[in-house]
């Protein structure tokens, strides 16, 4: 260790970083801890005056050509080489292989216009609506927006549903019409949708095309003139705002902070507002894409600190950071992502269950809006109930486990979070309250002590051709959906808005309205709070006996249909036995659906020859009573895969 870090000292500072970098997959890091924070008097010192930054996000609907467009940015700034590959930004690989952004990246450009040097501090974020919490807190670090319509695509759901969240921030939006180059791009059009949903203006939409790097000059342009500079002071005391953070594996964890007032440097001393704890600034550093270390980071900055902090339970988005010495008010906090979508998480094999934990705790670290609790199962073991933003999250979720942690996992069927009001002195004493809250089956209260029952609503949002009106109507009316509005977009277009009970729509909802409309229709939902339900629990008995493990809660309405498809289920994939079992699924006393599985049946007649039949039918009726007799006292010990191909989605 002492020969390398007298190697490093002797370099000259150009060459330091570098190293630092090659020496990553190598060092320990006890060494890294060392380069990382020794010869600060080598480091840069970047103090842009306020009047020359210029912080933004990207914001549009899923393939509209935010990253290409960010590509298109990083280039023309000489951030990165010209064509040197396709969406830098999306770094991680289940971006590369889905094709669409899952985690929103900050990259620090540097850009002159008329002879003065600007930085631009730009945000790529997600486009699919699971992923809105990312693009929510990366307009708390932003001043103005750049909103990418596709030419040929027009407005959908998650265009409207983004430039809501960003005009509700008060902040500058930048309209940008993309892909013009498309043989069936139609700008015009696309600006008439623009005017009439959002009262946007034909002459302040740039029309560019990001995969050609047509008019991208012009979008840096708009940017310098259109957004204002951050609204920051350097003489008052340090106050940042942590918007984003990440695991590092020999840094431990880095966060991502708008520095609001003030200026922090590396030594200070820094507490957080949420947790009350102090750490030491140990390195500064800006994204240029790469990491450039710095020595101080001024207010209207955007950069990432080192501190120290081990766990996603330090590294709070939405915290306050300031100097331990100079406490301040904490900057107004914006609201933490919602899970809306619940599902069982556990070991292959209970041998694991420690790298698993690991494997969580670190992810979660990188993605904040996972919430985690832990829980255990008679048939799985121990696990966790993770708590999700919608399907495509927990899908991305479960493949990043696996490719960057290599673990494996067993997810149950997903769920949502019901709440229940129940009465009774004892059962309020015994619940702590006279609302509960639970995901799981087995959480089910008993139903003599619920008063009301409620279940989480959400409003969808539907953009498809009119055409398809019909299809798209009926769906929404098979899953319980109440008509809020229709809007006529243009033409060809209309937009129409659904109330519609959560857990209809996040296991196959976007794959059928996708089905109906030819793949035309584009979906997005916001949480809507709880609405008075009936929701009923089913169980299941195996030969008359519950098992708890295989109870769901679905809709009354909707009880005999999914109790005949679990029936049908179990017949395919619980073992035959030496005897006949009865499978039911019921609500309470009440019977909705009923298989039986035929026994194993040995041919005790086989050694016969000839002779009289009462001899055979004397050995069949032996059998016969055995088998009742066995069925009477057998116990049915369904082994644990049984259990996963019923619980998996």
């Amino acid at each position: 260790m002492r020969s390398t870090i007298i190697l490093y000292n002797l370099l000259t500072s150009q060459y330091k970083q570098q190293l630092g970098l090659c020496l990553k997959q190598r060092c320990t890091p006890m060494i890294l801890s060392h380069l990382y924070s020794t010869n600060k008097d080598d480091l840069k010192e970047y103090e842009t005056p306020l009047e020359n930054i210029r912080n933004f996000s990207i914001i549009a609907h899923v393939d509209h050509g935010k990253s290409t467009l960010a590509d298109r940015l990083l280039e023309l700034t000489g951030a990165i080489k010209v064509n040197s590959g396709m969406q830098i930004l999306d770094k991680l690989q289940v971006e590369k292989e889905r094709g669409i952004t899952v985690k929103a990246q900050t990259v620090s450009l540097k850009y002159k216009l008329d002879g003065i040097e600007y930085v631009l501090n730009l945000i790529d974020t997600p486009g699919h609506v699971d992923f809105a919490s990312e693009v929510y807190r990366s307009l708390a670090a932003c001043q103005g927006v750049i909103l990418v319509v596709d030419a040929n695509d027009g407005v959908q759901a998650q265009t409207v549903a983004n430039f809501y969240l960003a005009f509700g921030c008060d902040l500058i939006i930048i309209p940008v019409i993309n892909k013009i180059d498309l043989k069936n791009a139609n700008p015009e059009k696309v600006a008439k949708q623009l005017f009439n949903l959002f009262d946007i203006k034909e002459k302040e939409i740039l029309k560019i095309s990001a995969k050609l790097g047509l008019n991208i000059e012009e979008v840096l342009k708009a940017i310098i003139r259109r957004i204002p500079p951050p609204p920051s002071d350097r003489d008052k005391p340090l106050k940042s705002l942590i918007f984003d953070s990440w695991f590092d594996r020999y840094r431990g964890c880095i966060a991502l902070v708008y520095v609001k007032d003030g200026v922090v440097s590396i030594g200070d001393q820094i507490a957080s507002c949420h947790t009350g704890k102090s750490y030491d600034i140990k390195s500064l550093s800006f994204l240029r894409p790469e990491e450039e270390f710095v020595k101080k980071i001024y207010a209207g900055q955007v950069g990432c600190i080192t501190c120290n902090m081990r766990s996603s339970g330090e590294a709070y988005i939405g915290d306050t950071l300031h100097l331990k010495s100079t406490p301040v008010e904490p900057l107004p906090g914006f609201k933490i992502a919602k899970s809306m979508v619940f599902a069982g998480v556990y070991p292959m094999d209970q041998s694991q269950y420690l790298s698993l934990q690991s494997a969580i705790e670190k992810l979660t670290l990188n993605d904040n809006a996972v919430s985690v609790t832990k829980e255990s199962s008679p048939a799985l073991g121990q696990g966790w109930r993770l708590g999700f933003l919608g399907l495509l999250h927990m899908e991305v979720f479960s493949q990043r486990l696996e490719q960057e942690h290599d673990a494996q996992a067993i997810l149950t069927a997903p769920g949502v979070t019901y709440r229940a009001k129940i009465t009774g002195k004892k059962n309020i004493i015994k619940y702590k309250s006279d609302e509960i809250y639970f995901s799981n089956p087995c959480q089910f209260p008993d139903v003599q002590i619920i008063q009301e029952l409620f279940e989480p609503m959400v409003i969808g949002t539907i953009i498809a051709p009119m055409k398809y009106l019909g299809a798209i109507m009926s769906i929404c009316m098979e899953r319980r959906g109440v008509e809020q509005s229709t809007i006529n977009i243009d033409n060809e277009r209309i937009m129409i808005k659904f109330k519609l009970p959560l857990n209809e729509i996040i296991v196959d909802f976007h794959d059928e309205l996708k089905s109906v409309s030819s793949g035309y229709a584009s979906f997005d939902y916001e949480d809507c709070g709880y609405e008075k339900s009936n929701i009923i629990k089913m169980d299941v008995l195996l030969n008359g006996q519950q098992v708890e493990e295989l109870s769901t809660l679905v809709h009354y309405t909707k009880a005999t249909e999914k109790a005949r498809k679990m029936c049908l289920k179990l017949l395919e994939i619980v073992p035959r036995q030496q005897f006949l079992i009865a499978i039911q699924v019921c609500v309470g006393a009440k019977v909705l659906a009923r298989e039986n599985l035929k026994p194993y049946r040995k041919d005790v007649a086989a050694k016969l020859y000839g002779g009289d039949i009462t001899r055979r039918n004397k050995l069949l009726a032996r059998q016969k009573e055995g088998k009742k007799k066995m069925r009477m006292v057998g116990n049915i010990a369904l082994p644990r895969e049984t259990f996963i191909d019923v619980l998996k989605r």
